[in-house]
């Protein structure tokens, strides 16, 4: 066991810095057995970890490996089986319990004693013994010693704790002085006691030796004492020299300790100066004020460009001057509270000479603006306020120092100037409308019918007056419908294209000079008040709508002005508001004026309208001019949706006589009319959707309104009425292409063809009347059943019944009858369509159509006969051609 001992412990515990302390012999309880041993280690370094060791023998040799390790602080109970007999069987419950059978039970006790031994010195932690009596635990070491050999008893259960921990290897050195050692005594390996004794009689020659040299240096003892004595004499001798010598250097001491701190107060006062003297020139930089900027706050001339400049810089300065940022302690001064009481009075001062004189230049440009209106009463232009502009721009850094300093007297003068612009522009936007209506007009009794009175031309018209301008119906066929221009205004056919043209430039005009206008003025407000109007748009764009006539039309010129809009944008707005008060109502009576004069005024009004305010839009969507132009243009849209309205009405209410034939409707002309006009004015707009929708409606009232029409006529037929009316239409829409309308100009064609081809075989019934029914009962005997040619042998369809009913219409009287109605579709038709040669060709063609067909069945049904008709497709070609000739 011994040499197993040692030889685990050199292969496989030395190199892993182990030592081995217990071993014993087992086997698996209860299975085949396989030998093993279990090993009890220690590390030999620290801290000590201490392992069971499972220690196997290889199957390919003699030597042994470590199979598994367990750490001791996992073991949990050590059962020894029975207490009482001997048992080589034991169990150690680890993570589980593992059942052991050891070849001898002395090795089985050695070990346990020697798991219980580590784990009081090591682990000082409770584990189980359990079938172990204490008697066992106190005795195993003395059993132990007995019957295990005695080196294994010394390195593994003999001596007490401490002979444990104090074993250690014999290093490489140490062996080797040993091998020397036995090498020179013959006899160390074959009598160790010998050898022994010659090593104990060796150390006591050592010792006698030892103690000679300690007796012999005794002397040289001696003499050392007596220097150390002398030294120490020397020593004593130094202190006192010292000692006086540290009495002169304290004097020194505190005589260096005054200076210090009189050089530390002497640099204290001097550090206080210079934060004293940094402060004064601090409030003395920051809070003197120039005299010349005090004079010039004081008495400085603010009606010159160099004294307005004199008075900006001595009124920044000041400024800079009150907002210093003062240090603490600073405003306790009281030098600093009169020079700020100093400042607030000298602001006060020049804020109010800067109001008082800002207010006369208002008062005074407006009275010298005034006086220019009279030269601008006779031209359709409005005053320029570019020099007002340009004088206040002048004062702008001076009202923004105001806004800083004394937002009271800014506010005050903000309104002043609101009062004299307002009654100012008021003055001359009304004048500028009064031109332009009167130029609508005219000052003659063409005004007067429009209630404008004198040079004035202010609109006084009433209910009566709009009826002055309803024209009555003059007795043609177009005045016994009721024109759809005719919205209770004048009718179309009473203007003429200069009318409108005029009328549109003048419009344009108007907007033209209300453009730069408000655009300056919006401009200079935010120049000269400093408000800020030109931000980053942030939010969602707002949309106004309204529903007109099942339409609805979009506030575009909304879109883009955010939500939240800040107060000086808005205060802008609040001015412009104001201050052009006038301009919405003006232009909404303007715009009632322009649709009284023809109600188609409101088709450019619409087109000039949305362009000025898409233009206003990309300067700026939030300003005054964009908005108040995107409210006039809803009034626009209304009377344009009124006027298809109207139109849609009038088409709804005609009425047509009952002695005249109907030709060409009045509401069907018109609407080429309308058409023909709404191209020429909507060519490039930008808000040709809205017209895209009123043709819609219209076309299809006009369709309605003519099939109403056919139906309710009695002198002309209805497919006359219905071929003739929507030729026209398919005519009109070919003509002018308006791609909204290529559904409605396919329909109106189809209607055309339609009602043509109807009209055509209806008429053509009638001259060959006997031999149409003859036919027509022939090819009903063939649609019962009978065979064609057994009709010739009904009583009623045989040959000489046909016979009969062919001779009854030799050519002279087919060209009788084609010329009578030649003459009845001459009268049924107009002569403003000149359709008849185009009917005619058709009947033409239906009537050698209808000989074709009466040919086949006379050859189907009568084979063999040899019956033929009495005029030939020839005859036929020219009776049509003759008769033609002939009217």
């Amino acid at each position: 066991m011994t040499a197993i001992k040692h030889a685990l412990q050199r292969d496989i515990f030395t190199p892993n810095d182990e030592r081995l302390l217990s071993i014993v012999n087992v086997c698996k309880a209860g299975k085949k057995k396989r030998n093993c041993f279990l090993c009890a280690t220690v590390t030999t370094e620290r801290p000590v970890q201490v392992n069971v060791v499972k220690v196997k023998k290889s199957d390919k040799g003699d030597f042994y490996k470590r199979q598994t390790a367990w750490a001791l602080r996992d073991l949990a109970v050590v059962d020894a089986k029975d207490a009482v007999k001997e048992n080589p069987e034991f169990d150690l419950h680890f993570d589980k319990v593992y059942k052991w059978v050891a070849s001898s039970t002395v090795e089985k006790n050695t070990f346990i004693s020697c798991i219980w031994k580590l784990n009081q010195r090591y682990l000082r932690k409770k584990i189980d013994f359990i079938n172990v009596s204490s008697q066992l635990l106190e005795e195993l070491p003395k059993v132990a010693e007995e019957s295990v050999p005695s080196g294994e008893n010394q390195s593994v259960a003999g001596g007490d704790e401490e002979a444990v921990d104090e074993y250690q290897e014999l290093n490489a050195r140490e062996e080797q002085d040993i091998e020397i050692m036995m090498e020179g005594c013959e006899c160390a390996i074959s009598n160790a006691e010998a050898f022994a004794e010659k090593l104990s009689r060796e150390l006591q020659v050592l010792d006698g030796a030892n103690i000679q040299s300690i007796m012999a240096s005794e002397k040289q003892v001696n003499i050392l004492m007596k220097l150390l004595d002398e030294a120490l004499k020397e020593v004593d001798q130094i202190e006192l020299k010292l000692s006086s010598y540290e009495e002169m250097l304290q004097s020194v001491k505190e005589q260096m300790d005054q200076i210090s701190e009189s050089n530390h107060l002497i640099h204290l006062s001097n550090t206080n100066n210079g934060k004293l003297l940094t402060e004064i020139e601090f409030l003395v930089n920051h809070m003197d004020l120039a005299k010349g900027h005090i004079k010039a706050l004081q008495e400085g001339d603010l009606t010159s460009s160099r004294g307005i400049e004199a008075c900006t810089n001595a009124a920044d300065a000041l400024l800079q001057c009150m907002n210093v940022a003062l240090r603490p302690g600073h405003d306790m001064l009281q030098a600093v509270k009169q020079q700020q009481q100093r400042f607030s009075d000298l602001r006060e001062q020049f804020a109010r000479r800067l109001a008082s004189h800002l207010n006369s230049v208002f008062v005074q440009q407006g009275h010298d603006q005034s006086s220019t209106l009279a030269q601008h009463s006779v031209e359709l232009t409005l005053p320029n306020h570019h020099p007002f502009h340009r004088d206040l721009l002048r004062y702008a850094k001076l009202m923004e120092w105001l806004k800083n300093t004394d937002y009271g007297k800014y506010e005050g003068l903000t309104k002043n100037y609101m009062d004299y612009l307002s009654r100012l522009y008021e003055r001359e936007i009304k004048d500028f409308f009064e031109v332009a209506k009167i130029k609508m007009t005219g000052t003659t009794r063409e005004g007067k019918k429009f209630g404008l009175h004198g040079s004035s031309g202010k609109l006084t018209g009433s209910t009566s007056s709009l009826n002055k301008l309803s024209v009555q119906s003059s007795g043609n066929r177009r005045s016994q419908s009721s024109s759809l221009l005719d919205m209770g205004n004048m009718s179309a056919s009473d203007l003429d294209v200069a009318d409108r043209t005029k009328f549109d430039k003048i419009f344009e005009q108007v907007l033209s000079e209300l453009e730069p206008l408000c655009l300056a003025e919006q401009d200079f407000i935010s120049k000269f008040f400093k408000l800020q109007q030109h931000q980053s748009i942030s939010g969602t764009a707002t949309n106004e709508s309204e529903e007109m006539d099942g339409g609805t039309l979009s506030r575009s010129y909304t879109s883009g002005v955010p939500q939240t809009i800040s107060s000086e944008k808005d205060m802008i707005r609040q001015m412009m508001t104001k201050i052009f008060r006038c301009i919405e109502p003006e232009l909404n009576n303007l715009i009632a004026l322009g649709d009284k004069i023809d109600s188609f005024n409101s088709l450019y009004m619409l087109v000039k309208m949305s362009h000025h305010v898409w233009t206003a839009q990309n300067v700026d969507p939030a300003s005054f001019l964009s908005t108040t132009l995107g409210n006039v243009l809803v009034t626009v849209k209304r009377n344009f949706d009124k006027c298809i309205s109207n139109q849609m009405k009038q088409m709804d209410e005609v009425k047509i006589s009952k002695k005249s034939k109907v030709g060409i409707l009045s509401f069907v002309a018109e609407f080429e009319e309308f058409a023909a006009l709404a191209e020429s004015i909507f060519k490039n707009a930008e808000r040709r959707g809205d017209l895209d929708k009123a043709y819609i409606k219209l076309i299809r009232a006009v369709f309605v309104s003519v099939e109403k029409v056919a139906n309710e006529s009695q002198k002309t037929p209805r497919d006359v009425v219905m071929m003739e009316n929507f030729h026209r239409i398919f005519a009109t829409l070919s003509r002018l292409k308006i791609s909204c309308l290529e559904a409605e100009k396919k329909e109106a064609k189809q209607k055309y063809t339609d009602h043509l081809q109807s009209y055509v075989i209806y008429s053509l019934g009638q001259p060959l009347e006997k031999l149409n029914h003859f036919f027509e009962g022939v090819e009903a005997r063939v649609a019962q059943g009978i065979r064609e040619e057994e009709v010739s042998y009904q009583l009623a369809f045989n040959k000489q019944e046909l016979r009969k009913v062919i001779k009854e219409y030799p050519g002279k009287e087919v060209k009788k009858g084609l010329d009578n109605l030649y003459k009845k579709v001459d009268k049924h038709l107009c002569e403003e369509e000149n359709l008849l040669q185009v009917v005619w060709h058709s009947m033409q063609d239906e009537f050698i159509r209808q000989y074709k067909h009466f040919e086949g069945l006379i050859a189907r049904c009568y084979p063999g006969s040899g019956i033929t008709m009495e005029f030939t497709i020839q005859d036929i070609l020219d009776y049509c051609s003759s008769i033609a000739q002939s009217h």
